[in-house]
């Protein structure tokens, strides 16, 4: 079978969430690895609110990470990645939509983005006051909910899914960002985290994400491409960076 094409970047939670979901179920991808800030006007055709990842299956186009997630599943039911019971199926839902929005809002768009993309792609320096803040209240308010809610040892349901999945991928972009999880304030979500990356799920993509933090994106391509990844032939990258229009 044809691999299925993922738009977007390897730093991107939302896009590893995608790739942990597709490693898991044994489907294989190709990847143009894009920022949306760098995708031409074909990438708003195909993610109209210019965001990543994009999936693509032959005349199938799907732009929300969830969606793609929810639509894999369908696909290929085994092995299962969502939990069987109804309830737990329903909480794993909630714990994605939290990872996806409220981690989502502070991780990345309160913390990653002003550090990391706004400094190296437009080129704004970020406000050390709010960064401090968003350190001191509202990452740990998200930790805070985590400690109460992860197991002390295995996942939230059992075997690993995509609940786990959902919350462990934006741990990595902190990580990016090197705000450090304090293992003593935050236990359980600190071994939850960890036993995480030790998958082969999280830990086959640490190479590749490693690669793109320390090259400049227009050499992205043919650095991951020579590292092994599974690029695809055409890309949507227009080689200039604009914003896109919505934050979350």
């Amino acid at each position: 079978m044809k691999p299925v094409l993922v738009v977007g970047s390897y730093l991107s939670p939302y896009v590893r969430k995608v790739l942990v979901t597709l490693r898991r179920k044994g489907i294989a991808y190709e990847i143009d690895p894009i920022t949306p800030f760098l995708g031409d006007d074909r990438f708003s055709q195909l993610s109209p609110l210019r965001r990543i990842p994009v999936l693509v299956e032959g005349d199938l186009v799907l732009a929300d990470s969830s969606v793609i997630c929810q639509y894999l599943e369908d696909r290929t039911p085994e092995p299962a990645f969502y939990p069987r019971d109804i309830a737990d199926r329903a909480r794993a839902r909630w714990f994605e939509e939290y990872a996806d929005s409220r981690m989502g809002d502070v991780f990345i768009w309160q913390y990653y983005f002003p550090l990391i993309v706004n400094r190296f792609v437009f080129g704004v320096a970020p406000d050390a006051a709010k960064l401090a803040k968003v350190a001191e209240t509202e990452i740990p308010e998200v930790l805070g909910y985590l400690e109460r809610e992860l197991p002390a040892s295995g996942f939230l349901f059992g075997d690993f899914s995509l609940a786990d999945a959902s919350l462990a991928s934006f741990f990595r972009n902190l990580e990016v960002a090197r705000w450090q999880l304090d293992s003593a304030r935050w236990p359980k979500t600190a071994a939850f985290v960890a036993r995480c990356f030790a998958l082969p799920e999280f830990a086959e993509l640490r190479r590749f994400e490693d690669l793109v933090m320390r090259t400049p994106p227009n050499q992205h391509r043919k650095a991951l491409a020579e590292l092994g990844a599974p690029i695809s032939r055409e890309t949507y990258d227009t080689g200039a960076p604009r914003p896109g229009i919505m934050r979350l």
